[in-house]
């Protein structure tokens, strides 16, 4: 059947394109409701600044091909069941679900690749839940302690779910670092103890002297556990630099073909900083005898429950109007955090 797909066709434009939906005995049909979308890898698409020639995502059926233009991405689709292949169960018909589909008007996905939206669970608030599964994949690759001090750089969506799932743990302190005042704020609603300024940062840590001690030769203060979650390449330096001894630097930005250079001839070595990568489409090999995406999901959902991602949602834009949606992410301007696509 036909559909109207969403395409990235150069660096700062997009276009709605008729294509068509390929529906077989063993998949359901679904028609988009609302769709989220990520200010982070699509942010990248659309700026032109994503490796071209990197596969689109290996691990989702509905995506193929690589990055280069044009191409259909996206990975928040939530919408209702109206038809089912002559394999499936009848039982889905109508059901509202969510998959990692891109932006159109139809998808049509396997049933063990659709997520059924639970009870109590508004269609918009799960169009959030790939960056409450990110956060707890980050949270999962972090492993907070209890009693550390625990600083998160960035205060998007998936800096603020990460915050509102770290606020749950007993924690010493919770930080935030985002240059933006209205993020700020946010994070300290979504549980962070206190957020700052990056400039402010240093006091805040107690960071004295260099080369890993203070003026009076003991170790120097800094976080346990940094979260590099900013999207912006100068900022790694900044998260290591906050790192205590024997810190962990978690880096969970992808920053695409913006190059990212360290400084590692000061407190790096001597402080035995570990910096460690962490993505949501695979498992951390140290937890893949004990965890499967399946339960990470299940974990993620019960956090999409618990953590206030609704106030995370500043802007809903009509499909036909998607260019819009990334103008105002791209600009970082009127408050703009989450932004959805709604589907007439």
């Amino acid at each position: 059947m036909n559909r109207r797909s969403l395409y990235f066709t150069a660096p700062h434009e997009t276009a709605i394109r008729r294509t068509t939906v390929d529906f077989g005995p063993e998949e359901l049909l679904v028609e988009t409701n609302i769709s989220g979308v990520s200010a982070g890898t699509e942010l990248l698409i659309y700026r032109g600044e994503a490796p071209a020639e990197l596969p689109a995502d290996e691990t989702l059926e509905t995506l193929d091909g690589d990055l280069s233009f044009p191409l259909r991405y996206g990975y928040a689709a939530v919408g209702d069941v109206v038809a089912v292949g002559e394999a499936v169960d009848d039982e889905w018909l109508g059901r509202s679900v969510f998959a990692f589909a891109p932006h159109e008007t139809h998808v049509s996905v396997a049933p063990e690749n659709a997520i059924p939206v639970p009870d109590g669970i508004a269609p918009s608030t799960m169009a959030v839940f790939p960056s409450v599964e990110t956060a707890t994949s980050l949270v999962l690759d972090g492993r907070p302690r209890i009693g550390e001090d625990v600083v998160v750089f960035g205060a998007g969506v998936v800096g603020l779910c990460t915050i509102g799932i770290l606020s749950s743990f007993p924690l010493g302190r919770l930080i935030a670092v985002e240059p933006i005042a209205e993020r700020r704020d946010r994070a300290e609603a979504m549980g962070a103890d206190v957020a700052v300024a990056p400039e402010e940062l240093n006091t805040v840590l107690d960071i004295g002297g260099a080369g890993g001690s203070a003026p009076d030769g003991s170790p120097r203060s800094g976080a346990d556990l940094v979260y590099e979650l900013s999207g912006r390449p100068q900022t790694l330096d900044t998260a290591v630099a906050a790192a205590g001894y024997d810190g962990r630097v978690i880096v969970g930005s992808w920053y695409g073909e913006k190059p990212a250079t360290l400084d590692l001839g000061t407190s790096f070595h001597r402080d035995r900083i570990s910096v460690e990568s962490s993505q949501v489409s695979t498992l951390a090999p140290e937890t893949r005898g004990r965890w499967t995406k399946s339960r990470r999901s299940s974990v993620a959902l019960e956090r999409l429950a618990a953590v206030d991602v609704a106030s995370l949602i500043t802007h809903r834009i009509p499909f036909a109007e998607a260019s819009e949606a990334y103008r105002l992410l791209d600009d970082r301007g009127d408050g703009v955090l989450q932004v959805l696509l709604t589907y007439d």
